[in-house]
């Protein structure tokens, strides 16, 4: 017999998504970088880098503190989420549009893992799991503040340079 699936069944499966997603991001954000040309933006794809091993760390933390090995299974939206943001450097590297680009295809990670780590958060809090719920909250803070900071530069200046163009 088969047994039902339950919230932590569901919890621990998209924390393995989220887990291959922030791996994933991590190869990801050199490429960004170095495609970038404001060094603002590239400045700011670094320090991602860095929040983001930390991020890694800490879902790390989060698998032990639910007794499952940390693994990620494939996360399909963020593949999706890459391959158009490697879409952009290659159609668009080298033009006054490519910062406005990054910062689209950025923001558009940002927005998955908001999602996903607010919705893991709620969970965590369901299920009781007050510890996990906390280091969640602490990673949900940081894509927030990624994702404003990201709009910050848009506005700032890589939206005028594209459209000036």
């Amino acid at each position: 017999m088969i047994r039902e699936k339950t919230l932590e069944d569901l919890f621990h499966d998209t924390l393995k998504d989220i887990y291959y997603a922030e791996r994933k991001i991590l190869k990801t954000l050199p490429k960004m970088a170095r495609a970038a040309s404001s060094p603002e933006l590239k400045a700011a794809f670094e320090k991602h880098k860095d929040e983001t091993e930390g991020q890694v760390e800490r879902l790390q933390q989060v698998f032990e503190l639910i007794g499952k090995r940390a693994q990620g299974k494939t996360c399909d939206a963020i593949e999706g989420i890459v391959a158009e943001g490697e879409e952009i450097i290659e159609n668009f590297k080298g033009s006054p549009a490519i910062d406005a680009g990054l910062i689209s295809s950025a923001q558009a990670v940002e927005h998955y893992e908001i999602t996903r780590y607010g919705t893991l958060k709620r969970w965590a809090e369901v299920l009781e799991l007050t510890d996990v719920a906390a280091l969640l909250q602490q990673t949900l803070a940081e894509e927030t503040q990624t994702d404003k900071s990201l709009t910050a530069l848009a506005d700032k200046s890589a939206n005028a340079i594209a459209k000036a163009a």
